[in-house]
């Protein structure tokens, strides 16, 4: 896509935003906060799930719980698919609010979004009033102020997150007498030394195809040690930091790795990973089922990505951070309060999350027994809540982030992998798309 159709399509969703934004004014003129109230803290409150059916029974085990501490509380679970969540919550926003929950999960990918509607009450006060104070992971509310676009703001109290993770064959490690690679020094020896290109053996499979910008800015951030996104209004995609750690990641395609990954999506990656004789992969959480099953839990092993200098801080990349929403056009804010209190308590939360294969946000989790049995859960978790673990907060905000780290960057990427493309010219061509989408964000937020 030329620059000038990118402009045109930036200028069309920008003029859409502006409009749902104006539309969402005309429609509440601030009807929403005067309609709220705290409510007596009792009655029937509206609980919207973002990932239902996947989520169900375990949401309605926590409302079970919740309904039995709470019998003067009623819990209405309404499941919203995860692809649809986002539409129904703009939907219900830009028809007067009355159709909105009382409590509903928000992902940091759509929350800047719904912030700048006025849809949703601020939580951080409520939060230093109640038992969660000092509770909360600090990585997961970091993002959480990042994504809703408000400075020091927390406008939904975060419940868990996923994170990259660099896995690793324990069994070929030993084999091969290589520690875990801890460090970066570690990762490329030992993807050097894994690989038998002859008898089809390979140290690395990388990500080729749909979803392979997100795990290149992972590796280029964690090697790099930069840790903003932006410097200015620029982004720092393109640093020279970044370029030569993007040179080092994508040099290991077909000399480490896979020919074939040239087109890996997240399933044909992790059957790579699974299927064959590759030692180590990079992906988030998410996996760490697939990975158990097919070598048990003590034949994987798994580490935050390694510090980008060898006992310094860790430099991680945001992953979205899904949260509970207080809705300021509930009725009945005092009981949603008690939902939310409740749902992200050590014991709910950990319940969730262990269902789910997630971070939970709940520091007192770290010692639940699940925890301990998955190390790379408890070390991501750690890593996380680490003071000197730098976040680099993705713009999940910009209207177009989805679709320039994915369809508009996707097919560069592979060029860059067979030769076609240099480092620099992937990452320019990156920088100005974003550097672009920011600008006509910020002009349209005023």
């Amino acid at each position: 896509m030329n620059h000038d159709i990118r402009r045109r399509s930036r200028s069309l969703l920008a003029l859409g935003i502006s409009t749902a934004l104006a539309l969402t004014a005309t429609a509440c003129g601030g009807s929403e906060t005067e309609a709220g109230s705290e409510g007596d803290g009792k009655g029937k409150i509206v609980f919207w799930d973002n990932n239902g059916g996947v989520r169900t029974d375990v949401w309605k085990k926590i409302i079970t719980e919740f309904e039995k501490k709470n019998p003067d509380i009623d819990v209405e679970y309404v499941g919203i698919p995860i692809a649809d969540v986002q539409s129904k919550y703009d939907t219900a926003i830009q028809g007067g609010g009355d159709s909105l929950p009382d409590v509903g999960m928000v992902g940091t990918a759509y929350l800047a979004n719904i912030v700048a509607q006025g849809a949703l009450e601020p939580v951080g006060d409520r939060i230093e009033d109640s038992p969660l104070k000092g509770k909360l992971v600090k990585g997961m509310v970091d993002s959480v102020e990042a994504a809703g676009g408000q400075d020091g703001e927390l406008f939904t109290v975060p419940t868990s997150a996923n994170q990259g993770v660099l896995w690793y064959r324990t069994d070929l490690f030993d084999k091969a007498g290589l520690e875990p690679p801890a460090t970066w020094d570690d990762f490329y020896k030992a993807a050097e030394e894994l690989t038998d290109r002859k008898n089809n053996r390979f140290g690395f499979t990388i990500r080729g195809g749909a979803g392979s910008i997100a795990q290149a800015l992972e590796m280029m951030y964690a090697q790099s040690g930069i840790d903003s996104f932006w410097k200015g209004d620029k982004t720092t995609v393109n640093d020279p930091e970044n370029v030569e750690a993007l040179e080092k990641y994508a040099a290991l395609y077909n000399k480490v790795t896979p020919k074939a990954d040239l087109n890996n999506d997240f399933t044909k990656m992790v059957a790579t990973f699974t299927g064959g004789e590759v030692g180590m992969l990079q992906h988030n959480l998410g996996s760490y089922t697939d990975h158990v099953k097919a070598f048990g839990e003590k034949g994987i092993g798994g580490l935050p990505m390694p510090p980008a200098e060898d006992g310094g801080p860790r430099t991680l990349v945001s992953n979205p951070v899904d949260g509970l929403g207080l809705f300021k056009s509930s009725k009945n804010k005092a009981a949603a309060w008690k939902f939310i209190e409740f749902a992200a308590s050590a014991e709910m939360n950990s319940l969730w999350n262990e269902s789910a294969g997630a971070i939970p946000a709940h520091t007192d989790a770290a010692d639940d027994e699940w925890i301990n049995k998955a190390e790379p859960t408890k070390t991501a978790m750690e890593s996380l809540d680490d003071p000197d673990t730098r976040i680099v907060q993705l713009p999940y905000y910009l209207p177009d982030w989805n679709s320039i780290s994915k369809a508009d960057t996707e097919p560069n990427f592979q060029k860059l992998l067979l030769g076609q493309m240099t480092a620099k010219e992937f990452a320019d061509d990156l920088a100005e798309r974003l550097n672009e989408a920011q600008t006509e964000w910020k002009e349209q937020m005023g």
